[in-house]
């Protein structure tokens, strides 16, 4: 893949090392406590005796594109529950911790992304009755997502693979697959793209993969303040019921500039996620 284009005079970092790789590798190494807003702290007293926090790098210098996205497939269903952990009583399978960051084109992690995954049981079957195997989350403030499941079955026509919806606030979704790498039916999936390919390594209990996620966002070099920073209010849009800080629940009902919504997904309303620019969220009706 081509990086971001940069200009002629700007310094390029030659040793390899940028934030996004040492993020990356943090996803792995780390224990969950620490992963959750500590990752970039922890690392940063590794690499820094004085314990400075990490600065982002100041050009998107990993050779990343957008990631590329991929067909919804038959099995795509709205209103999947928020969780991190898609694994239940009875599951069965090979235990996968999934874990990456949400990064704009200048290699900042975004907050507050939602992901929407779904895929197969251990048999290759997907639960169209009910939401097993189906669940979506939020970044944290450092772009970070977690996800607990197992590795996936196959079934007739196609490599491994796991689903998932990628919207940052007020951004278009981005929908697409993540392969396992060394899968013999990669070679004949007409689907498989190894751009999406994660990197997976076998631990005790199970596996480890990490992906990094990068959305087609300009963002600054050095951002003054979050890239997603949103301000908080309860005062509705004119001509709506639509407002900021309100918890929807699934089907619930609004109004948005005199256009009526139905909630597909619980949450919590901010700036960024009003119905128009929001389809993983709200249908129009």
């Amino acid at each position: 893949m081509t990086g971001a284009p940069t200009g002629a005079d700007e310094p390029r970092d030659t040793t390899g090392v940028t934030r996004k790789t040492v993020l990356r590798a943090a996803a792995l190494t780390l224990p969950a406590p620490l992963l959750v807003g500590g990752a970039a702290r922890a690392l940063a007293r590794a690499d820094d005796p004085a314990g400075a926090a990490l600065s982002p790098t100041p050009m998107c210098d990993d050779g990343d594109d957008p990631t590329p996205p991929q067909m919804e497939g038959p099995y795509f269903k709205p209103n999947s529950p928020r969780r991190s952990s898609l694994i239940e009583a009875g599951t069965v399978g090979t235990r996968l911790t999934l874990s990456g960051y949400v990064y704009g084109l200048g290699c900042q992690g975004i907050s507050n992304v939602l992901l929407d995954f779904w895929q197969a049981d251990n048999n290759g079957g997907y639960d169209n009755a009910g939401y097993r195997f189906r669940g979506h989350q939020f970044t944290d403030t450092t772009g970070l997502f977690r996800l607990t499941t197992i590795v996936p079955g196959l079934y007739p026509g196609r490599t491994r693979h796991i689903h998932v919806k990628v919207q940052a606030p007020g951004r278009p979704v981005l929908t697409t697959q993540l392969y396992f790498p060394g899968e013999p039916r990669n070679n004949t999936d007409s689907l498989f793209n190894p751009v999406l390919l994660m990197n997976v390594r076998s631990v005790s209990g199970g596996q480890e993969a990490t992906f990094d996620f990068v959305l087609n966002i300009q963002q600054a070099p050095n951002p003054t303040a979050s890239p997603t920073a949103s301000p908080t209010g309860s005062a509705p849009p004119p001509g709506g019921t639509w407002a900021v800080g309100t918890a929807y629940r699934a089907g619930d009902r609004v109004t948005y500039a005199n256009v009526g919504y139905r909630c597909l997904q619980a949450h919590t309303a901010q700036v960024g996620w009003e119905p128009p620019t929001a389809p993983a969220l709200w249908a129009r009706g």
